[in-house]
């Protein structure tokens, strides 16, 4: 089971959600800054990414409680690492984005399938040992490769661009919420479906804000002034919640979701 720890994720509040779809929005505009901006290449930026999420997990799994500044780090990092999966996937292998999108989508079935079967919740109220924290980060990091090729899939390879693509990714999240809070959906069930959905919507924020295109819209801010912009809200909004701990799981909560 590994060791036992605090709870190592936030709670989910309008925050969570609002700071998690910019880190998407920073996900899709950094891996573009880094790849052409700066000129590194999809390879150099795969590298880059991965090596900082390597050292970012090593931190994260040392820690033993949830600690704002590095789980929301990781996740910045994770997002812009999932992007790269998708992206060296589309353009160095040329494997189109309606198959990655169906293989993406069977590997995160078969991640949470294992963790399930190994400890019987999907829970993150539950993330208290080494074994599910590393489930979760798996399967977080599969959310993002997935909603990557989705939003692509959707907004391009659909021709249906950005704008539209906000839209429709918005309105299938303020349907899983309906379906929630309306109808009793399964908790666990709703959290996931709309962790899932937020990478396209902010995948579709990102492009919206920073292309400009004929074909696809765009308000043609660019990759860096995007990045800047989210990366400043989010470090703002992980400043309040290290002061104010207002995320932070209660330990009842913890105890009835073991």
């Amino acid at each position: 089971m590994g060791r036992r720890m605090l709870n190592k994720v936030p709670e989910i509040t309008l925050i969570f959600w609002a700071i998690k779809i910019m880190c998407t929005t920073v996900g899709e505009t950094a891996a573009d800054y880094l790849n052409d901006n700066l000129g590194l290449g999809l390879t150099k930026t795969t590298y880059v990414a991965g090596a900082l999420l390597a050292g970012l997990l090593v931190v994260q799994f040392a820690l033993r409680r949830y600690v704002p500044l590095v789980y929301w780090a990781v996740v910045v990092v994770i997002s812009v690492f999932g992007t790269l999966i998708t992206d060296n996937m589309t353009d160095r292998y040329g494997v189109p984005l309606t198959t990655s999108t169906i293989v993406f989508g069977v590997v995160l079935a078969a991640v949470f399938a294992v963790w399930y079967a190994m400890e019987r919740t999907l829970s993150i109220h539950s993330i208290v040992t080494t074994r599910r924290e590393a489930f979760y980060w798996l399967a977080i990091l599969f959310t993002f490769a997935l909603g990557t090729a989705a939003g692509d899939l959707v907004a391009e390879r659909f021709d249906v661009g950005y704008a539209v693509s906000i839209a429709l990714f918005g309105g299938l999240i303020l349907a899983v919420v309906v379906a929630h809070y309306a109808f009793r959906m399964n908790a666990v069930l709703s959290f996931w479906l709309a962790y899932i959905l937020t990478r396209p919507l902010g995948a579709s924020i990102g492009d919206e804000m920073s292309q400009n295109t004929h074909k696809y819209g765009g308000l043609g801010l660019g990759t860096t002034g995007t990045s800047y912009i989210f990366l400043a809200c989010i470090l703002g909004l992980v400043a309040y919640l290290t002061v104010t701990k207002r995320d932070q799981t209660p330990p009842e909560a913890v105890a009835a979701a073991q």
